[in-house]
């Protein structure tokens, strides 16, 4: 249990220092200062600090999984078959993993590609997955006419760019709150997909 403790702890300093000086501008030695014990001493505890990364990288890729899937499960509960509600309801979910720990998620999305060959493959795969809900789901509200004729692929990249960017500006005590910030967003990709000109 105190391994455990300790482990996380590591993780979550290195998370904070990843997400504001990037993984290849934080040293082991800094994320053992963080958690107040010596360098080496870090290494009883983890085995490197790729290590540490792809653990980072792996919790937040399940939690915007969970999220996922819970939004999906919801809305097809609520709106069966309503790919607009099922559209906000992805873009909510990701807006609060994002809110709720920051620093995973922004590490998450700029740092993955510092992890080895195997590892970076394996998350592509999962980012890739992740990106396919969003494309299905424009296709879904594409054929029967709920959203306008656009380029599915495009229009999830554009979607999932936006919301990936949040880690780099939102800040817990700003101006707006997750749920407004969502709130907006799904506005914005709803006008997006309905294809309104300006």
């Amino acid at each position: 249990m105190v391994e455990t403790t300790r482990r996380q702890a590591i993780e979550d300093a290195a998370s904070s220092l990843f997400h504001e000086h990037g993984y290849s501008g934080t040293s082991v030695r800094d994320i053992a200062r963080a958690v107040d014990i010596q360098g080496a001493s870090l290494y009883a505890h983890v085995t490197s600090k790729e290590a540490v990364l792809q653990a980072i990288v792996d919790r937040a890729a399940t939690r915007f999984e969970v999220a996922a899937d819970a939004a999906e499960a919801a809305a097809a509960n609520e709106r069966p078959g309503d790919p607009v509600h099922a559209m906000a309801a992805l873009v909510r979910a990701h807006v609060h993993v994002v809110a709720d720990d920051v620093g995973d998620a922004g590490v998450f999305v700029h740092e993955w590609r510092s992890l080895g060959p195997e590892a970076r493959d394996a998350i592509l795969a999962r980012r890739d997955a992740y990106e396919a809900r969003f494309r299905h789901l424009i296709e879904e509200g594409i054929a029967v006419g709920a959203f306008g004729l656009v380029d599915p692929a495009l229009a999830a990249t554009v979607i999932l760019t936006a919301l990936n960017g949040i880690p780099t500006w939102y800040d817990p005590d700003g101006r707006l709150t997750a749920d407004r910030i969502a709130d907006h967003l799904v506005g914005l990709v709803g006008r997006m997909l309905a294809c309104e000109t300006l």
